[in-house]
């Protein structure tokens, strides 16, 4: 066993390229195996603050921050001529209050070279085929782009390949998800903003005036780039054209303040589609391994969710992974499933009470003035989805529910 590779991770991405850092700085042997190349497109660019705490204790953070990305202090809502902003720093939890708004093709690259700078092994081009473990470890067969194919064994695999979804594939993980099934699609563009009262440090998600599960990302980068894209059920995104640039240029001009903002935009990265995005599984750990981020659970982009969940999924299986290959016992689903599963479903209820229409509500009636209900709700979509002194995270369906109630009832 000695031997033997400590840990071998699938994916090169955020949940990758992080577990590799915090393995690194406990001294474990590392070897990332990446399937495509870097840089490579990715959708995801809106994080939260959150993200940069464990970025900074994963010893990444100095390398984003010298990427030069676009700012980002909160999220803005609007609906008609209903406008909205949370300003992150207006939390209730301790942490940073500002973030990131980043191309994601520079942003994971950063990462992982850093990751690979720290001293993980870091190959490209190269796909796991067949996967076996148990107790004292793991056996990856990888067949490279050449057709070659080698084996790799360790003492522990981390699955971060996303929606690739290695591991869940190769062990029949996979269960459907709770929310029905939605489609995005989405572009970038050279945005052109002349708008005098467009707050670029802000994500801004727009509502279909109509149809209310029916949302809209704007998303500025640095550069003069934004990330924009529509997001509703596959019937409504179909029919709204023949094409995806006819289906995304009839979607936003129904979202009149976003298709006034990005009136001079030119192309620039053509459009796409993303659909049956939401996963769940049967389980994120087995013998000798364990599912990280999109890997593992996946809910909908709405909140920015996505990174954040897969940069705490590294923290918390790194920990626990040092601690096993030291000899400890690690109660794999108290310390890491149910653990990572409590910011999950804050997420999830969330997105549940987003689509329901409530934390619209919520959204729309919060007063200006900060006070302790819109702290808690700040710090939720700040990204501290953990922090248990925070009434959301200990009961989130009821708590939003009741605060629906509350803030409806005190607005009529």
């Amino acid at each position: 066993m000695s031997e033997k590779l400590d840990v071998v991770i699938i994916g090169a991405g955020p949940s990758g390229a992080a577990a590799a850092a915090f393995l690194r700085q406990k001294g474990r042997s590392v070897e990332v195996i990446e399937k495509t190349h870097f840089p490579r497109f990715s959708i995801g660019e809106s994080l939260l603050a959150q993200s940069v705490a464990i970025l900074d204790d994963a010893g990444l953070l100095p390398a984003v921050e010298a990427g030069g990305f676009q700012f980002k202090n909160g999220a803005a809502f609007q609906l008609g001529d209903d406008y909205k902003d949370i300003y992150f720093p207006d939390k209730s939890a301790e942490g940073p209050g500002t973030t990131y708004q980043v191309m994601r093709s520079k942003f994971d690259k950063i990462l992982a070279d850093a990751a690979a700078d720290m001293g993980a092994k870091v190959v490209y081009g190269e796909e796991v085929t067949a996967f076996e473990s148990d107790e004292d470890g793991v056996r990856l067969t990888v067949r490279n782009e050449a057709g070659e194919e080698r084996v790799i064994e360790a003492r522990f695999c981390l699955d971060g390949s996303g929606f690739g979804r290695t591991l869940s594939r190769l062990l029949d993980l996979e269960e459907p998800s709770s929310f029905p099934p939605r489609q995005g699609v989405f572009c970038q563009v050279r945005d052109n903003i002349d708008d005098p009262d467009f707050d670029r440090n802000k994500i801004l998600v727009s509502i279909h005036p109509e149809q209310r599960d029916v949302w809209y990302w704007l998303i500025p980068l640095a550069d003069g780039i934004t990330s924009m894209g529509v997001v509703g059920s596959p019937e409504v995104i179909e029919a709204a054209g023949a094409t995806e640039q006819e289906r995304l240029d009839a979607m936003v001009s129904r979202a009149s303040r976003m298709a006034e903002i990005l009136k001079n935009a030119e192309p620039y990265r053509a459009p796409g589609t993303i659909r049956g995005y939401s996963c769940s599984v049967k389980s994120l750990f087995g013998p000798s391994y364990a599912l990280l981020g999109n890997a593992a659970e996946f809910l909908d982009p709405v909140f920015s969710s996505g990174v954040t969940i897969a940069l705490k999924s590294a923290q918390l299986a790194t920990g626990l992974i040092d601690r096993q290959l030291n000899g400890e016992t690690v109660d794999w689903q108290k310390e890491f499933s149910d653990e990572l599963y409590v910011g999950i479903e804050t997420f999830r209820a969330c997105v549940a009470t987003w689509y329901d229409e409530s934390l619209q509500r919520i959204i729309f009636n919060k007063p200006r003035e900060a006070n302790d209900i819109t702290r808690y709700l700040t710090s939720i979509l700040a990204g501290y989805a953990w922090d248990r002194s925070n009434p959301i995270v200990q009961n989130p369906v009821k708590y939003l529910r009741t605060v629906d109630n509350f803030l409806t009832a005190t607005s009529e």
